[in-house]
């Protein structure tokens, strides 16, 4: 995310800290007031560029169904707009659920929304609770979850006891979760998120909600839409999430979606004169197949003590297919891997867990990850719609399909889910773009398209190309859109088609 599609003239990024703004408590209920009455104690603290930025912690209730039940903190980073008059403040989530906004921006606010936005908007970045340096889930300490991640199951795979193993690995590590969380397991839900972010809004003085939200950030924004449409200001949901897919058909789509960017890539390598694949695609594939098998009857062992089975190399494998730009080093990967070097394939897993060289953890992303969805996604599982779903993976995604079978961490979560899936239309909102790219693994295409539909002022902006997400990604087109309807108001084209 590091290329504009349109040049403004923007002021040199000398400003001082935005001013803060009086809060909007309208239509707030009384036992809400003392939340969005809030003074915020903004302190300066520092960013990646020579922007403007200050920090500050929000309260907000831990349960929004019973505010007097205590609270969460949720930590905001702010960078002041370029330019003098900015349009208000440009709230951003990186998606997850359980990554970071508040490290996005203040890494760099002009990688999270591109210079144009950063000019004109007091970018906005939060950690939702639960994430970071939020009130925050967390679990194991470092070795234990590298046990939980990386060891390899004793039982062979497939049988009742690598079932087994799996359970009680998921209930110890759900056990752990529930001790050291400080209670707020049950109230980590993308609808307590949402009801978050109206705070938010609220607290930094807007009338309404502007947004960008990358994949789970799309599922995030557009749940706050069904919950203040009238609230909505201009929202864009890049790589989005259908909210009406239940739990296994997310899994079974995204398995068939990585299967397809798995194969582009192979169809680039190929082309290339490093690739350690020889052959048509199929071969490829083939070859790759029996990789990962080998790989699974005997893991290649690392310097760290750690073993590279099928697991830890797919998981390196879909690490990479997350962006295009990636597909070199997962060449290095499977080089390395078909040589019996398991180096470089940790890195790509290590990178895909937040993983540093030195065995730390750089943020708690997969233990939130774990949480909202176990809270998000209702138990509707049943034999047949597994059975169906297991033999569409089988199907679509052969080479993928061996290895993505798991055992569910939410069957031992401490807490029932208390999250719906179906259809969002917020109705009365005004437009909210929908981009989608069309060979995107993590978020398929066909779930951009099915949101805006859904959206009852939803607009489909449409990438063409490979990756996840498609703001910022290359396309001039894209960009144009995305900030001309942040800065100016205008909404795209529904159906445009970008290369």
């Amino acid at each position: 995310m590091a290329l504009t599609g349109c040049v403004y003239n923007a002021i040199p990024p000398e400003s001082s800290p935005a001013p803060s703004r009086t809060p909007v408590v309208d239509g707030v209920s009384a036992e809400l007031l003392p939340f969005y009455e809030q003074e915020l104690a903004w302190e300066s603290c520092s960013g990646a560029d020579a922007g403007s930025y200050d920090c500050t912690t929000v309260r907000a209730p831990r349960d929004w169904n019973s505010s007097g039940d205590g609270e969460v903190e949720l930590a905001v980073v702010r960078r002041a707009a370029d330019q003098g008059d900015a349009l208000g403040s440009l709230l951003v989530n990186p998606g997850g659920p359980g990554a970071s906004g508040y490290d996005l921006v203040a890494d760099s606010a002009q990688f999270a929304v591109g210079d144009v936005l950063a000019s004109r908007y007091d970018v906005i970045g939060f950690d939702p609770r639960g994430v970071g340096r939020s009130s925050a889930v967390a679990c194991l300490d470092a070795a234990g979850t590298d046990a939980y991640f990386f060891d390899i199951p004793a039982a062979p795979r497939g049988t009742p006891e690598w079932r087994a193993e799996l359970t009680q690995r998921n209930e110890s590590f759900a056990a752990a979760c529930e001790q050291n969380s400080d209670g707020i397991l049950p109230f980590i839900t993308t609808e307590f998120a949402a009801r978050d972010m109206d705070l938010l809004r609220g607290v930094l003085g807007d009338e309404k909600l502007n947004y960008l939200g990358y994949s789970y950030g799309t599922f995030l924004g557009a749940t706050y839409a069904k919950l203040y449409p009238e609230k909505v200001g201009r929202l864009v949901l890049d790589g989005a999430i259908d909210p009406s897919v239940p739990s296994i058909d997310v899994s079974t789509t995204q398995a068939v979606g990585f299967e397809s960017a798995l194969r582009a890539y192979m169809r680039s390598c190929l082309d290339t004169g490093e690739c350690p694949f020889r052959g048509s695609v199929d071969d490829a594939m083939a070859d790759l197949g029996t990789l990962l098998a080998s790989v699974d009857a005997s893991p290649l062992p690392a310097a760290d003590g750690r073993q590279l089975g099928a697991d830890s190399l797919m998981t390196a494998i879909i690490a990479a297919l997350y962006a295009e730009g990636n597909w070199p080093i997962l060449t290095q990967a499977l080089a390395g891997a078909l040589g019996g070097d398991p180096q470089t394939a940790f890195v790509l897993a290590d990178f895909y867990f937040a993983r540093s060289a030195d065995g730390t953890y750089q943020d708690n992303s997969s233990e939130a990850f774990r949480a909202y969805n176990c809270m998000d996604y209702p138990d509707d599982l049943t034999p047949e719609i597994e059975s169906a779903a297991n033999a569409r993976i089988a199907a679509e995604a052969p080479t993928i399909a061996p290895y993505w079978e798991s055992v569910d961490l939410c069957e031992v979560w401490p807490y029932p889910p208390t999250g719906t899936r179906g259809e969002i239309t917020a109705d009365g909102a005004q437009p909210i773009v929908v981009v989608g790219t069309t060979n995107d693994p993590a978020t398929p295409y066909e779930w951009s398209v099915s949101l805006a539909d859904q959206l009852a002022s939803g607009v489909l902006v449409t990438r063409e190309g490979e990756g996840h997400t498609g703001f910022q990604k290359g396309s001039a087109c894209v960009d144009a859109a995305v900030e001309s309807y942040f800065v100016d108001g205008t909404v795209p084209d529904d159906g445009l088609v970008c290369q």
